[in-house]
């Protein structure tokens, strides 16, 4: 049942967290209202306890050097599963890596909530009150943080950061030269989603399908027809980009001999991809440039075209790009 994987699924939650408090500044300003400091607040990940713990430790206020206040921290403290969010076990999607090469098929993610807790610490109330100024705006009460999983298949997600509570705490005992702790604490949910294993499967993709028809004699005995149809699936638009010329006229619905600015990069009996439609060229006159096409390919619509438009070849390597769901031309009564 169970088998090594690892979809750094947390991980990439936790980065993407603490990116959304990377550029936090605290302004102080003199007399004239004029900024005469700027701090950028630095962000840590670790608990509240530790640097509770070393503000007690260097609590000297004389001291040289000691902990730089205002700072922030971050840390992921627990996990739930979310039922509300509960979709069917066997659902599954596939998809593609960028290069075209492998297709990779995944079940659907399983809803977890992960509870995140930021920490504000500070000396002065109007430092405190200018980050958390600079935090609830974006929290109405969630934001929607496009977080990348699944590596290189490039499966991106809008995980919503949910901010479920604030807290404020005032450390402040002893005597007058003892270090003043203000404390906010952000509690935040992250509604996130757990992948399983990741199976290849690029050799289970059908690329050639033949179908043999027998007939019988009608005592049942001789076979009296044998036909036999063979077809190899293309693809039915460009996926690559492959720009090989320019209409040099407008193109009417009518149209089956078209004008283009450069006949070089194209060939008889291929096809090309203009706008949302597909074209057949028959012919190709290179002395005037133009082509001798089949309007409306593989159940695209013939369409008007304006003179300048892309004219993109259909090659073999579109054919390695297709894409899921695609249906090659073919609408089931077709073959």
């Amino acid at each position: 049942m169970f088998e090594y994987f690892y979809n750094e699924v947390f991980r990439s939650v936790i980065i993407a967290f603490g990116s959304l408090f990377n550029d936090i500044e605290v302004h102080h300003k003199n007399d004239q209202d004029e900024n005469w400091s700027v701090i950028k607040v630095p962000l840590a990940y670790g608990p509240t306890q530790k640097f509770l713990a070393r503000m007690e430790q260097e609590a000297d206020l004389n001291r040289p050097t000691q902990l730089t206040l205002p700072r922030m921290s971050f840390e992921f403290t627990n996990l739930s599963y979310d039922p509300e969010r509960k979709t069917t076990k066997t659902q599954s999607f596939i998809t593609a890596t960028p290069d075209g090469q492998e297709t990779k098929r995944v079940y659907s993610p399983v809803p977890y909530n992960m509870t995140i807790v930021l920490s504000v610490y500070g000396k002065l109330n109007d430092d405190m009150l200018q980050i958390t100024e600079q935090i609830l705006p974006y929290f109405a009460p969630s934001y929607n943080l496009g977080v990348k999983f699944l590596g290189n298949l490039n499966e991106v997600k809008d995980v919503p950061v949910v901010l479920d509570d604030i807290s404020m705490e005032d450390d402040y005992e002893g005597n007058f030269e003892t270090r003043r702790a203000l404390v906010y604490t952000f509690t935040f949910t992250a509604k996130t989603y757990l992948y399983g294993p990741i199976t290849d499967i690029s050799g289970d993709i059908i690329k050639k399908v033949t179908v043999g028809y027998l007939a019988q004699s009608t005592d049942g005995q001789v076979l009296t027809r044998d036909i036999t149809y063979q077809v190899t699936p293309r693809a039915t638009k460009d996926y690559d980009g492959s720009l090989a010329t320019n209409l040099a006229q407008n193109v009417t619905l009518g149209d089956k001999i078209i004008t283009v600015n450069d006949v070089s990069g194209l060939t008889e009996k291929t096809y090309v991809y203009i706008d949302q439609e597909e074209m057949y060229i028959e012919k190709i006159n290179s002395t005037d440039k133009t082509l001798r096409v089949r309007r409306g390919q593989d159940n695209t619509k013939a369409q008007t075209h304006v003179g300048g438009s892309d004219v993109y070849t259909i090659t073999e390597s579109d054919n390695k790009l297709i894409e899921f769901g695609d249906d090659f031309g073919f609408n089931g009564n077709i073959f």
